[in-house]
């Protein structure tokens, strides 16, 4: 099997489901894939969700469905890295390995409705709609249930994910390169680890070239690839997206906030916002506390 970084999920061959729980002062936060289809609640803290050509926001509450072998980081917020803060973390994943069922899936008319599941190969949604509190409540609990019943409670999982009422949202296209493999996944960890370590910075593409040890042309067509967007438009994603978190939870100026997410121009930087969100970043804050001046 290829991979992005290895990560393996301890579980025997012959596991279905395997339930773990992050609990510390940060998400994993190395671009990763498996073949496993996750489901994910946060449960406490917030960061950026990056997958493929995805760039957005987790908070708690929210719950994540990936398919197989889709490279993705969830980043908590810099502040959760700081020496000395307190602040923690706390998501329930369940995964869900369809190699362990074998030809199941395909030959036991009872699970064939699965075969939907398999199709969200190098997908990712969030989850949304009239099943959300239902699905909330059993993976809060999941870490009790046991045998027949965390079986049990699995495939209620994907009945609630298969019902009317599940609204699954895609965050992202999937991957046109396929899976990636070892070399090519470190060099876009690489990669993506100086971007967000770096993202309020001035950046040059030399500097992330370098980053993969490529030439420019060759990292561009690789970060295109791979992304679906050039160098500078990720990167104007990655700052937007930290600029909403600033208007949504403090009560900055704008320019003020430009300058932090790396604007040196607030002209653009408007222009910028308005291209992302198609709203102006007063109406934006506006929209989503209406008392704010």
């Amino acid at each position: 099997m290829s991979k992005v970084i290895s990560f393996q999920i301890p579980k025997s061959q012959k596991e279905f489901i395997r339930y773990q729980e992050d609990r510390g002062a940060h998400f994993y936060d190395k671009l990763h894939q498996h073949p496993q289809l996750q489901l994910t609640l946060i449960v406490e803290g917030k960061g950026q969700f990056l997958s493929g050509d995805y760039v957005g926001r987790f908070q708690p509450g929210d719950v994540f469905f990936l398919g197989e072998n889709v490279p993705h980081v969830f980043r908590s917020d810099p502040e959760f890295f700081d020496a000395g803060s307190e602040m923690k973390v706390a998501g329930n994943t369940v995964f869900f390995d369809f190699q362990a069922l074998g030809k199941a899936v395909n030959e036991v008319e009872d699970l064939n409705a699965l075969q939907k599941f398999q199709s969200f190969n190098r997908s990712c949604f969030q989850v949304k709609g009239d099943v959300l509190e239902e699905l909330r409540n059993i993976l809060e609990k999941f870490g009790s249930f046991q045998s027949l019943n965390r079986l049990l409670q699995g495939i209620k999982l994907f009945t609630l994910l298969d019902q009317e009422g599940a609204e699954l949202i895609p965050l992202n296209q999937g991957e046109e390169g396929g899976n990636l493999n070892e070399r090519d996944g470190n060099r876009m960890n690489q990669v993506m680890q100086f971007l967000l370590e770096n993202r309020f910075q001035a950046i040059t593409l030399d500097q992330a070239a370098a980053k993969a040890n490529l030439s420019k042309e060759a990292f561009c067509r690789f970060f295109k690839l791979r992304t679906r967007k050039t160098f500078t438009q990720y990167l104007q994603q990655l700052r937007i997206s930290e600029a909403q978190k600033l208007l949504s939870e403090t009560e900055l100026g704008i320019s003020e906030i430009a300058y932090r997410v790396g604007y040196e121009n607030l002209s653009y930087f408007n222009r910028s916002f308005k291209k992302l969100t198609e709203s102006s970043p007063r109406d934006w804050r506006k929209e989503r506390n209406p008392t704010s001046a």
